[in-house]
């Protein structure tokens, strides 16, 4: 196939371009670009000199040139990679080069599967606390995003820091949406002042990253001063990685340890709780299906004890629904890289230097993969099923050599909360509809309201 330089595009308004609309709703302009123009879109935005650009791609095939097949043509040099990067470190969401290969030789090992399934009693310990805190309003209406978001919170923090666990957690409760706002309001701008002038907005999210390192850096001066206690033995992921050595024996210092900390603490409780946020939130709207996962849960865990990491493979109608919401609400619903030499995608030539975004959110409603996509149906994720859909047409964690490192974590404690969740109580969709927006992470932009009903 011979490629084109003309690509198309949404035209916008004449002088600014496709910007209203990506302010708006992002989300939905991806979906109506691909609709309208094709699995790879050029999107114009801002006004003249000002006006920034950048190659939309949808399609299975497109998603894994860019992840997998050309990752190293394909870098996180954009502007979004580097406000997150100055706001909460250079750890292994950002680094790049040989600081990322040292980074993943040095924490691989502690999120093979083996080792992450030992992090399931704490897992469970927070989700028994949050079915305490339901069952003592029985009848109440509570709002699932803001819920999902604190036992997520909790459970990172408790695997991470062991009893140390409620020091970190209402600072970082605090601070984390006031700088993923900075993020995004700073990686969408046309414009960007420098982070050290004294604006309103600016000195709110100094405040709340001095907050964050200085309660990381005290529990990690602390640790390094006490060593490994009876009760602690160096077994939350801050003493394994305060351990860690690479084949020189080199090991991670002061600084990379709280990076690492801090991406942690972003990826692991955002992501999981925007997955378990919607999994509550489409059961609630499903009777049927939430039927279904109840019985599962029911059964499986009659006993009322706490799950363990082998009950993850008996739970798979709940994986099934799990991942069907991951779908439609992927956590990471776009992803940017920027093109070091041009490339041809699809048919396209995309140009060195060029940005370039790749859409789960978009791709998980590709109607040449999916049927009927808006459609909750847990059933397109049977193994069968599964099998005979294309490796990128469902991709929430990425691909490819960056792959998320801890996919087997968040579906582990997705999978056990729910059942545990479930179990316990019956739950019914206040709000139908959810707006939605894009920060770091997908973003419920108003209440996902859930009423609970104990069962008897």
């Amino acid at each position: 196939m011979t490629a084109t330089t003309r690509v198309p595009g949404p035209a916008g308004l004449p002088l600014i371009g496709s910007l209203l609309d990506l302010k708006r709703n992002p989300l939905a302009t991806y979906v109506a670009a691909q609709r309208d123009h094709g699995d790879v879109v050029r999107i114009q935005a801002g006004p003249p000199g000002l006006r920034g650009e950048f190659y939309l791609v949808t399609s299975p095939e497109g998603a894994q040139q860019v992840l997998a097949t050309e990752a190293a043509n394909f870098r996180k040099d954009n502007v979004f990679y580097g406000e997150i990067r100055a706001s909460f470190g250079n750890g292994l969401l950002t680094s790049q080069d040989e600081d990322y290969l040292r980074q993943r030789r040095l924490v691989q090992p502690l999120f093979t599967r083996r080792r992450v399934d030992r992090y399931a009693d704490a897992i469970g310990i927070e989700a028994e606390s949050l079915v305490r805190r339901w069952a003592a309003a029985p009848g109440a209406t509570v709002d699932a995003a803001d819920e999902m978001s604190r036992f997520a919170l909790r459970t990172v923090a408790r695997i991470l820091f062991g009893q140390d666990v409620e020091q970190a957690v209402e600072t970082v409760h605090h601070a984390f949406p006031i700088l993923g706002a900075f993020v995004r309001d700073r990686g969408f701008a046309p414009v960007r002042l420098p982070r050290e002038w004294p604006l309103p907005g600016h000195r709110r999210a100094l405040e709340a990253e001095r907050a964050l390192y200085a309660v990381c850096d005290g529990i990690i001066a602390r640790r390094a001063a006490e060593g490994d206690t009876e009760e602690r033995d160096g077994e939350d992921l801050l003493g394994l990685l305060a351990k860690a050595r690479d084949e020189d024996g080199n090991q991670l210092d002061a600084t990379e340890l709280r990076e690492q900390v801090l991406i942690f603490l972003l990826a692991g409780h955002e992501t999981t709780a925007t997955s378990l946020t919607f999994a509550l939130h489409l059961l609630g709207k499903h009777p049927q299906q939430q039927r279904l996962a109840h019985q599962e849960a029911a059964e499986l865990l009659a006993d009322g004890r706490r799950p363990t990491a082998a009950d993850y493979t008996q739970l798979p109608y709940m994986t099934r629904a799990l991942k069907e919401a991951m779908r439609l609400y992927p956590a990471a619903p776009s992803v940017g890289r920027r093109a070091v030499k041009s490339a041809v995608v699809g048919g396209v030539e995309i140009p060195a230097g060029a940005d370039v975004l790749i859409a789960p959110y978009v791709t998980h409603r590709h109607p040449g993969h999916w049927e009927d996509p808006e459609r909750f149906d847990p059933d397109r994720f049977t193994p069968e099923r599964e099998a005979a859909r294309h490796r990128y047409a469902w991709y929430p964690f990425g691909g490819g050599p960056r792959a998320c490192i801890g996919q087997h974590f968040s579906m582990l404690e997705s999978v056990l909360a729910l059942a545990v969740l479930l179990r316990e109580f019956e739950i019914t969709a206040v709000d139908t509809e959810v707006p939605l927006g894009q920060g770091i992470t997908l973003e419920a932009r108003g209440p996902v309201r859930l009423k609970l009903t104990p069962r008897g």
